[in-house]
């Protein structure tokens, strides 16, 4: 599917419209609360990705008709508001990082989208380790902190270190193409 075709409906649409109709603007402003240094446009935005999920998560096994249609919608609200605010955090890291560099030696706008999305994906990944494992993968990696010194900041054992370093590489290498 290219990102310009829509997703397949897997419900009936009169379902979703009725969803749409009844909850748009009670969303719109649950998140515009939510958001309020943010201003209605990105809760506008947030509300049309929350529906585009129910979209193209919906399936023949789910009823038409939900008992608790607000639940079901904070539920995701909250998914995608976790989200938003992770990846607005990155990017707001990025462009501190970008303005500690003299701006001739800026990437392009091209190279800084690829930067960007690489950093999302590696996030990504990183957020599948279990917290101590990607802090102690972390410790390695960014801080260059020695297996001895991550043991006894994390009060573990050199072992354990030692298995979680290898465990958060191992998940690293695992997402990379085999080109």
């Amino acid at each position: 599917m290219t990102a310009f075709e829509t997703p397949p409906l897997r419900t009936t649409p009169c379902a979703v419209t009725t969803l749409y109709l009844e909850n748009h603007a009670w969303l719109r402003g649950w998140l515009a609360y939510r958001l309020r240094s943010w201003g209605h446009g990105v809760a506008d935005d947030l509300a049309q990705d929350i529906f585009l999920r129910v979209l193209s998560n919906r399936d023949a096994t789910q009823p038409d008709t939900l008992r608790q249609p607000r639940a079901y919608l904070t539920r995701i609200a909250n998914c995608v508001l976790v989200s938003w605010r992770r990846r607005h955090s990155l990017e707001q890291a990025w462009l501190e990082a970008l303005a500690q560099v003299p701006e001739p030696e800026h990437p392009s706008p091209e190279q800084q989208s690829v930067i960007l999305e690489t950093l999302h994906e590696i996030d990504t990944v990183l957020d599948t380790l279990r917290p101590r494992v990607r802090q102690a993968f972390l410790m390695a990696t960014l801080d260059g902190m020695k297996q001895k010194d991550i043991a006894q900041a994390l009060n573990i054992a050199l072992p354990t270190v030692k298995k979680y370093i290898h465990e958060g590489y191992l998940t690293c290498l695992s997402q990379m193409p085999d080109d």
